[in-house]
């Protein structure tokens, strides 16, 4: 897409297990963005909800919303936003946690971005809105060693259809860090092409603070420690409690 081209249609995918209490949020604030987009851009998006074996009212919900419902089967998050990828129609993707609350101007700012043919994709900031002191400390310093190692989190994920496809997707043998995986892999890409990896610092979104909330701190500190992730991320069971399991 270059300036002046014709505006990009966007798909919107969001991943849920389960997720019937925070969905319906989600995608009201998800729909007032893709209203947003319209009248500020005037392009199009799509939305997708991939039902991943959920048990609840979670594909429900999704429909009187008026989102598309994909079905997959076997839980995996990485599977879960490949598939919804597979179905969706636009040449830019936009990747959002089921639990996560994204301002209007969100899916506008991505458009604006990836306007420019040089941005390959990107990831916006995180805002964590914790109860606890430490916690919310803790989770700040993440984010600032995050943004020094080029790590992004899969709140919130975008890129051109065409790079999702050349990178082949997320990486399905992964149970855990499979977003912050993507992300390096998109910019490692885009720079051996010219181009460059764009992070939102102004489009904020905010993920349910569920888990941080009620999780004791020896628990976060462990499911977030980076050495913990790399050696167990391929092992399904040891990350049952984080996806499957998590605080509802």
């Amino acid at each position: 897409m270059s300036a002046g081209s014709n505006p990009a249609h966007l798909s919107v995918i969001v991943p849920a297990y389960n997720e019937a209490a925070e969905l319906g949020s989600c995608l009201q604030q998800i729909r007032a963005a893709i209203r947003h987009l319209e009248e500020q851009t005037g392009a199009r998006a799509e939305l997708i909800v991939v039902n991943n074996a959920s048990t609840d009212a979670t594909a429900s919900i999704a429909r009187e919303h008026g989102a598309t419902v994909i079905a997959e089967p076997e839980r995996n998050i990485s599977r879960a936003r490949n598939t919804g990828a597979a179905a969706a129609s636009g040449e830019v993707l936009v990747f959002l946690d089921a639990d996560t609350r994204v301002p209007d101007k969100l899916l506008a700012r991505i458009a604006q971005v990836m306007a420019d043919p040089l941005c390959a994709g990107g990831a916006c900031d995180i805002d964590h809105r914790v109860r606890r002191t430490i916690v919310r400390a803790y989770l700040q310093l993440w984010r600032i060693l995050g943004k020094l190692a080029d790590m992004a989190q899969g709140a919130a994920q975008f890129c051109r259809r065409e790079a999702f496809d050349a990178l082949g997707g997320y990486d399905q043998t992964l149970f855990m860090g499979e977003d912050v995986d993507f992300y390096w892999r998109l910019r490692k890409m885009a720079r051996k092409r010219g181009q460059r990896g764009c992070f939102l610092g102004d489009a904020r979104v905010v993920p349910s603070p569920r888990r941080f909330d009620q999780w004791p701190l020896w628990r976060i500190l462990l499911w977030t420690n980076p050495a913990v992730v790399l050696m167990f991320r391929r092992r399904k069971s040891f990350w049952s409690g984080w996806y499957q399991s998590p605080p509802r």
